[in-house]
């Protein structure tokens, strides 16, 4: 049964820093705060839908730094959610790396929260400082190893193509979050919203992001780094709306952002191997696992027909003892 989350939103909420790049208000195009009757009226509504499947599913606090908000209305809202949380998996929360201590997570057990995500966004000092982060790399090392001391799960989530970011910078947060070995990650590349630090940075032109390309090319080689070391992917791109798309600038979000790398991935995987070969007319048939097809495929049959275009015509051939992006040439 497919996991999923019931997802609250509270935009911004405990936030003490505006980020370079944060307005969760046009990320999301929420800004209303929920009340614990919210909370209640939503899970509640969410336990008669799913039915059975709400035992595969968990309460989900996201959007701002839920650790971080008033804490009487953080009781509050937990509160409200520890009245369902039979009827769910458990309850997942995203906070900053630094509001966790001791005291925190004694209350986040003693509700039942199963799930700690954090905004850690680079293990760069000199990145998080430009981007106004308030929190430094450290401050992400020790938060996980308390958060995994208590037996919650870990998430860590990055920010790809930040200010004063690169493509190095960008795969040593990676590497480093394979250190660390959370059970989760979520990956988002940047993308720069209407009134903020970032917005004004690039109108000045002090700001370049990168390419959906060049996004593209690092991201397939995350997806990679992360699957051979088991650390589960739970979300690449960030989530469309309207409202994302009217307030932000440059070329960078993509609604398929994931379908694009992964299909990234497996066409340098079949370069990489056809490269064995001397002669492309050798490579008869390609192997891939069959829930991978589309993601062999390309949008639109984009990779065959580049595959094709370089001379290769081959038929495709299903294995499906083959993990997700295992790919072989006959």
């Amino acid at each position: 049964m497919k996991h999923s989350n019931v997802s609250i939103f509270i935009p911004h909420n405990g936030c003490p820093h505006m980020c370079s790049f944060c307005n969760q208000n046009k990320i999301t195009g929420q800004a209303y705060q929920p009340t614990p009757l919210d909370v209640e009226q939503t899970l509640g509504k969410a336990a008669s839908d799913l039915g059975e499947r709400t035992k595969n599913a968990e309460i989900a606090f996201f959007g701002g730094s839920f650790t971080a908000i008033d804490r009487t209305y953080m009781l509050s809202l937990l509160d409200a959610a520890k009245k369902f949380r039979d009827k769910f998996c458990g309850i997942r929360i995203s906070t900053r790396p630094d509001y966790i201590d001791k005291e925190i997570l004694d209350i986040l057990k003693s509700y039942g929260v199963t799930s700690i995500e954090l905004g850690a966004q680079s293990m760069s000092d000199d990145v998080l400082l430009a981007n106004d982060r308030g929190h430094s790399a450290e401050d992400v090392f020790k938060s996980s190893q308390f958060i995994k001391s208590y037996g919650i799960s870990l998430g860590l989530q990055m920010m790809t193509g930040l200010y004063k970011s690169d493509i190095q910078k960008d795969l040593y947060t990676a590497e480093t979050f394979v250190k660390i070995n959370p059970d989760t990650v979520r990956i988002y590349p940047t993308v720069i919203m209407k009134d903020t630090k970032l917005a004004e940075l690039y109108l000045n032109g002090e700001y370049t992001p990168y390419s959906l390309e060049k996004s593209v090319n690092l991201c397939s080689r995350l997806i990679e780094l992360f699957e051979k070391n088991n650390i589960k992917i739970i979300r690449l791109g960030l989530h469309y709306s309207d409202s994302l798309v009217n307030n932000s600038y440059g070329d960078n979000y993509h609604p398929a952002f994931k379908e694009l790398c992964e299909n990234k991935l497996f066409y340098d995987k079949f370069i990489e191997k056809a490269n064995e070969f001397s002669n492309p007319n050798e490579i008869k048939e390609v192997i891939v696992n069959s829930k991978s097809l589309s993601k062999f495929l390309g949008q639109r049959k984009s990779n065959v027909k580049k595959l094709n275009e370089l001379g290769y015509d081959f038929s495709i051939c299903f294995d499906d003892t083959l993990q997700k992006y295992e790919l072989y040439l006959k």
